[in-house]
């Protein structure tokens, strides 16, 4: 049984992801409002999102991104075929670090630079849609004395940064999404062309 005062603590989550730009090119936007107080911020935040065979990261964009400290990410697979088209290619297991937003102390956000793969022509449409799921937002606290009645332990093999000696334990949060999914359009050919 979880104490009252335990329970009016472990409040929701709310978590936004949306595609910036347009084309092929686009940036992924993902913001977190966690439901825990001031001290999050000594805390390490990261969402942990599926993308489907049709967006990609380029792992070598990422690497020059990470060397200037603009982002970072780690990818499972972390070899991706980045010419293979929709249908030959398979899922991307992100867990992108959220900064905390210096206008909010219970917010983090984070960017991350996708790709639309090229699909097969279409009959009628001229795009095809491919549909991200809301993230997992992942939570490590290694020096903070936040409650972990608040969140389930997830099994997450990436490091948790600024830890100061031995293990550090990864939570997931609960959340609630502003949006179930976001869509990216991507442009496809016509059938009726290949002759």
């Amino acid at each position: 049984c979880v104490p009252l005062d335990v329970q009016a603590a472990c409040q929701d989550a709310t978590v936004m992801q949306e595609l910036l730009k347009e084309g092929f090119h686009r940036d992924l936007l993902v913001r977190a409002e966690l439901g825990v107080g001031e001290d999050a911020g000594r805390c390490t935040v990261a969402a942990r999102t599926h993308l489907p065979p049709g967006i990609y990261v380029d792992p070598y964009e990422l690497m020059s991104l990470q060397q200037q400290n603009l982002t970072k990410a780690v990818l499972t697979p972390d070899v991706i075929d980045v010419e293979a088209p929709e249908y030959l290619a398979t899922d991307l297991l992100v867990l992108l670090y959220m900064e905390p937003d210096p206008r909010c102390s219970r917010c983090f956000r984070a960017t991350l630079p996708v790709h639309g793969r090229y699909h097969r022509p279409a009959e009628e449409s001229e795009e095809a849609l491919v549909v991200l799921k809301s993230p997992e937002v992942l939570i490590c606290c290694c020096d903070s004395h936040l409650l972990a009645e608040c969140w389930k332990p997830a099994e997450v093999e990436a490091p948790c940064p600024g830890k100061t000696g031995g293990p550090c334990q990864w939570y997931s949060i609960t959340h609630k999404p502003v949006y179930e999914e976001t869509t990216l359009q991507v442009p496809v050919g016509f059938r009726q062309h290949i002759s």
